[in-house]
């Protein structure tokens, strides 16, 4: 599974600038990224879209799993059953669906718009982790908070919150990699000159596999994995915590 990005990492230092054969190596097609407007362009939208997407989700997808874990109201098992429904729908029936409802509505494409897509599944995955983290932390602390005077917001952000921030920020960081990743919703929902990152490669390698491509492709690669791997770290010593 990890052969083609090895291969594809080995490629991106080829002097050639043709995958099939190496020539030596080099350094050039890193350089010429960082002056490159188009990627330079097409990064800045792409974190943007993530920072505002993740912003927005960490606030709704917060409040949304601590209203699931702790109060009861009407209808309460069906929408916790819609609220996850995009970690099982296709990317596809996402970038549909939010297509069609941007047109009904006659909502121009732009760059909000994506931020709009991406927070759909942003906030089922923010809410997911912090979720699993109220699963472990007891009820009782917040109910002292109240009995020794403190209001229900101050029970919340001085008791409930700081326990939860692992979580949080561990589904933050996941949240990012996964909107920094996207395609296929970004392509459906990106108004003209709104290029994300995967939209400016997917574009490029339609006309073949160049080695500044490969080098774009290992650095996001690498990105997104040091961001995934310290998200777990932050989860997993939150929960020892």
């Amino acid at each position: 599974m990890y052969l083609p990005i090895l291969v594809l990492g080995f490629y991106s230092f080829n002097k050639s600038p043709y995958s099939a054969t190496w020539k030596g190596f080099t350094l050039d097609w890193y350089y010429r990224l960082f002056s490159d407007d188009r990627i330079l362009s097409a990064l800045k939208n792409s974190l943007i879209v993530a920072f505002c997407a993740v912003g927005i989700s960490a606030v709704l997808g917060t409040l949304m799993a601590v209203g699931l874990a702790r109060y009861q109201f009407l209808g309460k098992k069906l929408y916790r059953g819609i609220s996850y429904l995009p970690l099982i729908i296709p990317d596809i029936a996402i970038a549909v669906a939010t297509l069609v409802f941007l047109a009904a509505f006659a909502i121009p494409l732009s760059l909000w718009t994506i931020v709009a897509a991406h927070v759909v599944f942003c906030l089922a995955y923010v809410g997911l982790v912090v979720s699993s983290r109220l699963t472990n932390l007891d009820p009782h602390l917040e109910e002292a908070a109240l009995d020794l005077g403190a209001t229900p917001v101050q029970a919340f952000t001085k008791v409930l919150l700081p326990q939860l921030m692992p979580g949080i920020i561990a589904g933050c960081l996941l949240a990012f990699v996964l909107s920094l990743d996207d395609f296929l919703i970004a392509s459906f929902t990106a108004g003209s000159g709104y290029n994300t990152l995967p939209m400016e490669i997917f574009s490029r390698i339609r006309t073949g596999v160049k080695p500044d491509i490969n080098a774009l492709s290992v650095l996001l690669i690498s990105v997104s994995a040091i961001v995934a791997f310290v998200a777990e770290l932050i989860r997993a010593f939150g929960e020892k915590r």
